[in-house]
């Protein structure tokens, strides 16, 4: 598979004199719920840092969190979380050997009655919480980045992407990082048709493993 450079205008550690450099992800946790960065922490229940190994060869990065992991505090607990577990282990990437994230890492949400629906976060709120996702790669380092969704997508490569043209190939960032492209995993639970979702699950997988051997050369045995 052929790699693709894409530069990236963002440094790994940006400068910001608004919030704190970070050296560990203990350190992150605190600090990210301590973030008043952009709006959202004011309506949210708290920060749901990244979640995974400091030294993961692969960070997956998701949207923001959900109406479950804004509760938990934890990253793909939720309905979307349970696809995604099982999709890794069909790639071959275990999912307690990888670091896993959001974009933007306080939960955006509309009051519908006792219900809180997703709302998408905007441009602002994407480029805002960028400090954060920064800081995870400086610490964590990983050598392959997935990015699920356009959300992810967006705040990986710095810029809005289009996912059907770029997802599953060999991407790089311009400090050499590389980079898989695809969907967010919530978008297969809003596929109705049965054959639909199977074949809507089976491309996931198809990119993840693509993101397995960029990493181990060939997909992993996950029991």
């Amino acid at each position: 598979m052929a790699k693709r450079a894409i530069a990236s205008p963002a440094a790994v550690v940006p400068v910001d004199d608004e919030a704190p450099v970070v050296r560990s992800l203990s350190g992150l946790r605190k600090a990210e719920n301590e973030c008043h960065r952009c709006p959202l922490y004011r309506n949210a229940t708290q920060a749901v840092p990244g979640e995974g190994p400091a030294r993961a060869k692969v960070t997956l990065v998701g949207e923001q969190p959900g109406d479950k992991e804004d509760l938990a505090g934890k990253p793909f607990v939720g309905p979307a979380g349970r696809i995604l577990d099982r999709a890794l282990a069909d790639a071959g990437i275990p999912r307690r050997e990888a670091f896993v994230t959001n974009a933007v890492k306080h939960f955006k949400f509309e009051p519908r009655g006792k219900r809180r629906l997703h709302k998408k976060p905007n441009a602002y709120e994407i480029e805002r919480c960028k400090w954060w996702f920064e800081q995870e790669r400086a610490i964590v380092r990983p050598e392959l980045i997935v990015a699920l969704g356009a959300t992810g997508a967006r705040s990986v490569m710095g810029h809005a992407v289009t996912i059907g043209k770029l997802r599953g190939q060999a991407l790089s960032l311009a400090d050499g990082t590389r980079v898989v492209i695809t969907v967010h995993p919530s978008a297969l639970l809003r596929t109705q048709d049965d054959d639909a979702r199977h074949a809507a699950y089976a491309a996931f997988v198809k990119d993840l493993k693509a993101a397995a051997r960029l990493v181990f050369g060939k997909a992993k045995k996950v029991a």
